[in-house]
């Protein structure tokens, strides 16, 4: 039943992934009149984070930066659709990595990379860069209950190269890799929202203190991987441009929990000048201190 559901499910994305993007981009505007409008698709939750971490604000520019989202979020969604059948041409232009050169130094000096990346603008054509970078390239994802969209998320992100892991994978796989001497990349959304009971810090993410993610920066420091930070703007509708930060090169030199925080610092950074770029609908501040 769930092979059938996999092939019903991708046959129909894929049918939807070969029109146009201009008519993608139609069919996300009524999307976003009906997830906006009529169903109100976790408003209260987008109200809530925006009124908690946006305060300063008045209620007319929050709403403003609220109707933003959901456009945005229904634009993302047509473009991950577009994974499907678009060409790794067309993604290059409409994802254009801004500094790969980084990557070839650290790969030529023998060192793999861990990235930190959060989920701002489009975090999901950045699987487009494990076709440009001379690294094995590692996504690291949280595995669906459903085997049929399991199958189907792991078939769109690892359609450019990237090996596609999950987060209980991730320590194995990459300790074996380094172990082989093989250099890596290995993207890692960080901003997640840890589990009560299941985090060693906290820390201030937009003025708010919650618990953190802290798994990327150990592992960049136990294997010694240089950290950076994935930074993707959003040029214009269905464009965006990716830049490597780079965090720390020696990253055992720094205090513990020192390099989450200049993650959170720089999507922070972010999110002040275009907050309708992220994930408001995220239970990101769920666990916060009250």
């Amino acid at each position: 039943m769930q092979r059938v559901l996999y092939i019903l499910s991708y046959s129909l994305l894929w049918l939807l992934s070969i029109l146009p993007m201009w008519i993608l981009y139609i069919l996300s505007g009524g999307l976003y009149l009906v997830a906006y409008h009529l169903i109100g698709y976790r408003k209260k939750t987008v109200r809530e984070n925006l009124s908690l971490v946006l305060s300063e604000k008045t209620e007319a520019e929050r709403k403003t930066i609220e109707k933003q989202f959901y456009k945005h979020l229904c634009d993302l969604i047509v473009e991950t659709v577009k994974t499907i059948s678009i060409s790794e041409a067309e993604l290059r232009k409409r994802y254009v990595i801004s500094n790969p050169e980084l990557l070839d130094r650290y790969f030529k000096e023998g060192r793999s990379t861990l990235v930190f990346c959060g989920h701002y603008a489009n975090w999901e054509w950045s699987s487009i860069i494990s076709s440009v970078m001379p690294h094995e390239g590692y996504g690291v994802y949280k595995s669906l209950d459903n085997p049929a969209f399991n199958t189907l998320v792991k078939k769109i992100r690892g359609k450019f190269g990237a090996t596609i892991i999950t987060n209980k994978q991730v320590v194995k796989v990459l300790f074996r890799k380094a172990k082989e001497g093989a250099r890596t990349t290995t993207l890692i959304v960080a901003d997640q929202t840890p589990r009560p009971g299941n985090f060693k810090h906290k820390d201030t993410f937009m003025g708010i203190k919650v618990p953190v993610f802290t798994g990327t920066e150990e592992l960049s420091k136990r294997l010694d991987f240089v950290a950076l930070y994935l930074k993707t703007e959003k040029i214009k509708r269905g464009h965006y441009k990716a830049t490597f930060i780079p965090l720390a090169e020696d990253p055992s030199s720094y205090q513990n929990y020192e390099l989450t925080r200049m993650f959170l610092s720089e999507i922070e950074k972010q999110i002040a000048e275009a907050p309708q770029y992220y994930l408001w609908s995220h239970k990101r501040w769920k666990h916060r201190d009250r």
